[in-house]
């Protein structure tokens, strides 16, 4: 970033109200002061006057590869607050793990953000610290933003707009479209957590089962795993419509079958309890610290050896196999011995959570 511009002279800043007012959108002494006081003081990721957009050296960037990923992710999720996260660590952990599973080195985080008037200051701040501390902790800093404030009933509460920008390894290609029969697929642990998390967090359904999040940002996994394979296929994040959803685009990009084995796929047993009581089947869960890879036969041990080795990944395991079988088709060997489809769903099997 260029940083080579002097800092301003500012008036003291006055005292923040306890919750968000139209006024902190408006374009004026409000709205600086709450910008400066939540976010730039939060971030402090730059350094200087505030403009209207981060600037990269292109030579460092090109030194660490010839390719730019790019991608953006806008999050709602309800409530704000769960077991193991909140609004802004999903933010920046799910927009890393987004560059990341596109074999790219994340660089950069922007984060603008839409409030409800009336938000308590209190809550933003804690948003913002979140953000501040995850992206810090992964190293890849926030770089620039927006805020804008809308009316009481025209947002809920707050909505989380991320975009990254990293650079993409060289020599490693990955791709939806590249599953060739006979590859391993892999998780690197177990799946559902953060769609059960954030339905039991609601309250409505007073289940006692503590259930965390899953959220976490995985580039540091990625290193490993793309160390140990670097000929690996396929990498995504099981996001919304869980590995169910992964597996069936990956089967429909690549025109291969895809046959898993439930008795090799790692599923707590609170989150299998959770979903027997509601009907729901866990593979179609969300996640928010769990990838999808598709390695290819000769790598596949090295590759989950790896995932293991990594403290985001301890609970890996090679769930099945791609095949040249039922070409567009996902399938379950089930505990009984029997097959059924896994099929992607229309819509959604519970409550959007995000």
């Amino acid at each position: 970033m260029n940083n080579a511009f002097p800092i301003p002279v500012r008036a003291p800043r006055r005292a923040l109200p306890k919750s968000v007012t139209l006024a902190h959108g408006g374009g004026g002494s409000a709205m600086r002061d709450l910008i400066d006081e939540v976010f730039i003081d939060t971030f402090k990721s730059t350094t200087g006057a505030p403009e209207d957009q981060a600037r990269f050296d292109l030579a460092a960037l090109m030194a660490q590869g010839d390719r730019l990923a790019f991608t953006t992710d806008g999050f709602v999720v309800d409530p704000l607050f769960f077991p193991g996260g909140d609004i802004g660590k999903l933010a920046v952990c799910g927009t890393i793990n987004d560059l990341a599973v596109g074999a790219a080195r994340p660089v950069a985080l922007s984060c603008a953000v839409i409030i409800e008037e009336g938000l308590p200051l209190a809550t933003l701040r804690s948003v913002a610290r979140s953000m501040a501390e995850t992206a810090h902790a992964a190293g890849v800093p926030i770089v620039t933003g927006d805020t804008k404030v809308v009316a009481r009933g025209a947002c809920d509460k707050l909505f989380i707009t991320t975009t990254g920008i990293g650079v993409v390894r060289t020599g490693i290609e990955v791709g939806i479209g590249r599953a060739r029969p006979g590859d391993v697929i892999l998780v690197n642990g177990q799946l559902g957590d953060h769609g059960a998390a954030i339905l039991n967090a609601r309250g409505d359904l007073a289940l006692e089962t503590a259930i965390e999040s899953d959220c976490a940002a995985l580039h540091g996994l990625i290193d490993a795993l793309v160390a140990a394979a670097p000929g690996v296929r396929t990498m995504r994040d099981a996001t919304r419509g869980g590995v169910a959803a992964v597996l069936n685009e990956l089967a429909a990009a690549s025109g291969v079958g895809v046959r898993i084995r439930e008795l090799d796929t790692p599923i707590r047993s609170d989150v299998l309890g959770f979903c027997e009581i509601l009907g729901l089947d866990p593979l179609y869960l969300a996640n928010e610290g769990k990838i999808v890879a598709v390695v290819p036969p000769d790598q596949a041990a090295a590759a989950l050896q790896a995932l293991r080795d990594h403290p985001l990944g301890r609970g890996a395991a090679a769930i099945g196999r791609v095949t040249d079988t039922r070409p567009g088709r996902v399938v379950m060997e089930t505990r009984l011995g029997g097959d059924r489809i896994v099929d992607m769903l229309v819509g959604d099997q519970l409550p959007r959570i995000c």
